[in-house]
């Protein structure tokens, strides 16, 4: 497969995207662009949302990451489903029963502009650092199989990349957003089964023989019982319901969408109906890792070092023009799919929490949607310097750094929602940002202590629930009367 039709591709995907935002985005405002006006149907945005929250890291990692974890990830992803109903149950009333724009305002309201600015701050951290890695694992893909070829440089095509999503999104937003997310994630899903045709074909194999194969095989391992070990069940599935709770519950860039739903009980079916659908699209992600790695063997083809690129290495290498195809355009809308909303999220967090724009040009609709403009340039600036950093000094699989990453950033958000909902007591606002800046360094010597004083002990994704213990305890000693 050439670089010149993997290119072609790329131009045409992109501009049905334009095509869908133009049509999406007429006669867009402000509260288009943040919440949709509160028209987006339940059922399109929970399917929507099965691309944004798979994303390029899932579509590239997860079949990788196979070869070393095997199928234990899909506990996490039970997890997950437990996780989606504490949102569903607990925090989506208490957002629509404000009727919030940005999720963090509640922090405002509960206890002051400080824990308010803190919770808005650390999702920004979040939110930056994980939209930065999903975007930097697509492009490296796109850089390697497409754009060396050309000799384009890296940071070119960092820049380009993110100035189409910017383009398509900066005047409809979320509106446009739910549309496309739509389109992105049948694309998708459709590549990866495509893709296993087309690998049981090259292998001479029927589905029934593949299944049959990978569930003797050690790829289908789903329970490790070991507790030191860092896969251990009870800890992958504590981890993805509180990754759900802190990463969708907690988070604007996934919350807002569901806030675009006309009222609360819509946004708990897409919730739940979101949480059942993740299972067996995982459950098919990682039947398709362990059949990439039998593929390879029965073809002896060489797993790269970085196991992030072996799918690409099938695809574009030993699948055909119709395999190369087919996973280009897989990647790219679940590249798009995870960037734009991350894109538009950041946005409005920055414009609303920190700026504050929607009190300062309140009567001023014109003046809100130039400065909204403003940000929406400035967050992808900001994304275009992280992605070029973490191109010098990233050396792990993306989705493992990434979940390390929010065990540290999300924690403290964890912490103050579960002090707000869960105690009666208000806290001095000043010292909040004080506990949420020790928690995370806390949290890490722990993780260091537990490791030497149990020898053998590995500290995996539980590290985001010691974090937010940590931030709980934390208020509870700077806690007061309400």
């Amino acid at each position: 497969m050439t670089p010149q039709l993997i290119f072609t591709i790329f131009i045409v995907y992109t501009v049905l995207l334009f095509l869908l935002a133009y049509i999406t985005g007429r006669n867009a405002d402000n509260e288009s662009y943040f919440l949709g006006n509160k028209k987006s149907p339940w059922f399109v945005v929970a399917y929507g949302m099965i691309g944004a929250s798979l994303s390029g890291v899932t579509f590239i990692s997860i079949p990788g990451w196979v070869g070393s974890t095997y199928f234990t990830y899909l506990v996490i992803v039970l997890g997950y489903l437990a996780g989606y109903f504490v949102v569903s149950y607990l925090l989506l009333p208490v957002y629509y029963s404000r009727n919030l724009t940005s999720i963090y305002t509640y922090l405002d309201e509960r206890f002051g502009s400080k824990t308010y600015h803190t919770g808005a701050v650390f999702f920004l951290i979040s939110r930056f650092v994980g939209a930065s890695f999903r975007m930097y694992l697509v492009i490296s893909v796109l850089q390697l199989f497409v754009f060396d070829h050309f000799g384009v440089p890296f940071w070119v095509t960092v820049v380009v990349f993110l100035l189409l999503i910017q383009l398509y999104t900066i005047k409809g937003g979320i509106k446009t957003i739910v549309w496309t997310d739509t389109l992105q994630t049948t694309f998708m899903l459709l590549s990866v089964v495509v893709s296993l045709i087309i690998i049981m074909s090259k292998m001479d194999a029927g589905l029934v023989d593949l299944i049959r194969t990978v569930a003797v095989d050690k790829y289908s391992t789903v329970i490790v019982t070991d507790p030191k070990s860092r896969l251990y069940f009870i800890k992958l599935f504590l981890a993805g319901m509180f990754i759900t709770i802190t990463m969708t519950g907690l988070d604007q860039d996934m919350m807002q969408k569901n806030l675009s739903c006309p009222t609360e009980k819509s946004a708990r079916k897409n919730m739940i109906t979101l949480g059942f659908i993740l299972i067996p699209i995982n459950i098919i992600f990682l039947f398709l890792g362990a059949v990439l790695y039998l593929f390879a063997a029965h073809q002896g083809i060489q797993v790269p070092e970085r196991t992030d690129y072996l799918f690409p290495e099938i695809a574009f290498n030993h699948l055909g023009v119709m395999g190369g195809v087919i996973f280009i355009i897989g990647l790219i809308s679940a590249s798009y799919s995870s960037a734009d909303s991350a894109l538009t999220a950041l946005t409005t967090s920055f414009s609303i929490d920190i700026l504050h724009l929607d009190k300062k040009y309140k009567d001023k609709p014109g003046l809100l949607k130039k400065n909204r403009k403003i940000v929406h340039v400035l967050v992808s600036v900001i994304i275009i310097i992280l992605i070029l950093l973490f191109k010098a000094i990233n050396n792990e699989a993306v989705i493992s750094a990434l979940f390390t990453i929010a065990g540290y950033t999300y924690g403290p958000l964890l912490g103050l929602y579960a002090f707000g909902l869960f105690t009666k007591r208000n806290v001095n606002d000043a010292l909040v940002p004080v506990v949420a800046l020790l928690s995370p360094v806390a949290a890490y010597g722990i993780k260091v202590l537990l490791e030497h004083l149990f020898a053998g002990y590995q500290t995996g994704f539980e590290l985001l629930i010691l974090n937010g213990a940590i931030t709980f305890a934390g208020l509870s000693i700077i806690n007061k009367k309400k």
